[in-house]
C-alpha cells in the first residue's frame, strides 16, 4: 500500500524532554556500539554483524550490569538503531552512500524512531501518544489519513521537537504522471518564474 508521511511539532513537558534526549543517547549508543563490533567482525572474519546476532546481543546488554540502562527506554527504538545500521551498511554495498560514520551528541539534529505495535502510537485530541513518553501536545496542522506504521522523534540545534509519521494510506490515490517537466527560477519581485512564462506573485507574508 503506499505510504504518507506527516510532520508536526511536538510541545513535550520536562520530563518527557529528559525522556527525549535519553532516548536519543541510549540510540546512539546502540548504533555505535553495532558499528564497532561490525567492523572488528568484518576485520576478523570477513563479515558483519545479521539481524539476528544484533537482537541476541542487544538482549544480553540489557541484562548486564554495566548497560542495564538500556532497558529504561524505548525498546523498539533501540531495535531500530541496530536495522538503520544495516539499512546503511546495504546502501554502502550497492554504491548508494558512504561508509557508517559513528554518530555523535554534537550532531545538530538527533533523532529515534519507533513502531506502532498494538496502537501505542495514536492520535487523542490535540495529543499524540508516543511509546514511553505518554500524551505528548502537538500541533495538529492537519488531519492524518491511514494506519500509523511508525514515528520518528527529532530534536535540533534550535531547541524545537518535531514527530513524523509514516501511514499506510490504503486509498491514496497518486496524482497522474504527466511526462513534462519545468524549471523554476525563485525571486524578490516575483515568488516563482517558470520556464513556460508563467509567474507566481510574491504575497509579501513577512509584512503581515
Amino acid at each position: 500500500m503506499p505510504h504518507k508521511a506527516y510532520k508536526f511539532r511536538i510541545y513535550p513537558n520536562k520530563d518527557q524532554q529528559a525522556l527525549i534526549h535519553q532516548t536519543h543517547g541510549h540510540c546512539r549508543f546502540v548504533y555505535n556500539h553495532f558499528l564497532e563490533r561490525w567492523n572488528t567482525s568484518y576485520k576478523e572474519e570477513g563479515k558483519g554483524l545479521n539481524r539476528s546476532i544484533m537482537s541476541k546481543m542487544l538482549t544480553k546488554m540489557k541484562k548486564q550490569d554495566d548497560t542495564a540502562w538500556l532497558r529504561n527506554v524505548d525498546s523498539v527504538a533501540l531495535q531500530a538503531s541496530y536495522e538503520n545500521l544495516m539499512d546503511a551498511f546495504k546502501r554502502f554495498f550497492k554504491g548508494q552512500n558512504k561508509y557508517p560514520r559513528f554518530k555523535s551528541k554534537k550532531n545538530l539534529v538527533q533523532s529515534y524512531t519507533t513502531k506502532n505495535s498494538h496502537n501505542c502510537i495514536a492520535i487523542v485530541g490535540n495529543q499524540m501518544k508516543l511509546p514511553k513518553l505518554g500524551r505528548v501536545k502537538f500541533a495538529k496542522s492537519r488531519d492524518i489519513e491511514g494506519r500509523i506504521l511508525k514515528a520518528t522523534i527529532k530534536y535540533n540545534a534550535s531547541g524545537k521537537f518535531y514527530v513524523s509519521l509514516l501511514c499506510e494510506v490504503p486509498d491514496f490515490k497518486p496524482l497522474p504522471k504527466t511526462n513534462q517537466s519545468v524549471g523554476i527560477d525563485l525571486g524578490i519581485t516575483d515568488f516563482a518564474i517558470l520556464s513556460d512564462g508563467r509567474k507566481v506573485d510574491n504575497q509579501n507574508y513577512q509584512r503581515n
